[in-house]
């Protein structure tokens, strides 16, 4: 049997010969082949490239190629095509992750509501035990968000004071709370 280069091939293929399509076929579908099961890990998506690939070249017979090598030309089609499927497989595992985290989120117990509510309850009773000045104060730095300086000028107060005031509100707070944790 007579080696045809690939150059000939492709150029008897461009030309309407089937048979040039059959060898350039039977010559690289082996190697394109195990080149993307190598990159896939997984036959059925490998042949799946490799026939995309052949199709693609089938689908492009009728144009005159200039400057076109065989082997660069079947590579290059078949790195991209699996360079495509990894993204896609990267997308759909990001967005089955996102999925199931929000699943997870969503699904939130009524034990988990019910612990919610009460821990919101017992800092609520615990702010209000709070004495007057000093609930004024921690509420206006929490609550409201401010500053010690805006709060220290609101109520006509040293910084000192305000800060004093809000880190015994916490202590306050802590301890009231610790039995809560604790059981939790």
């Amino acid at each position: 049997m007579i080696k045809v280069s690939d150059e000939e091939l492709l150029k008897s293929f461009l030309n309407g010969d089937d048979l040039a399509y059959k060898a350039i076929y039977d010559r690289y579908w082996q190697l394109l082949y195990r080149h993307a099961r190598y990159m896939l890990k997984n036959d059925e998506d490998a042949k799946d490239v490799i026939q995309e690939v052949f199709t693609d070249l089938w689908q492009r017979s009728n144009e005159q190629l200039v400057n076109f090598t065989l082997s660069a030309y079947l590579y290059t089609t078949t790195r991209n095509k699996i360079l495509n499927i990894i993204k896609h497989l990267k997308v759909e595992a990001k967005y089955a992750h996102e999925l199931q985290y929000k699943s997870l989120l969503a699904t939130e117990s009524a034990d988990d509501l019910a612990i919610t509510k009460e821990l919101t309850a017992m800092i609520e009773a615990g702010i209000e035990s709070l004495p007057p000045k000093m609930r004024e104060v921690f509420l206006l730095s929490r609550a409201a968000n401010k500053s010690y300086k805006e709060i220290s000028f609101e109520l006509s107060i040293s910084d000192k004071t305000v800060k004093k005031q809000v880190s015994n509100a916490l202590h306050l707070l802590r301890g009231k709370l610790s039995s809560f944790f604790i059981f939790f």
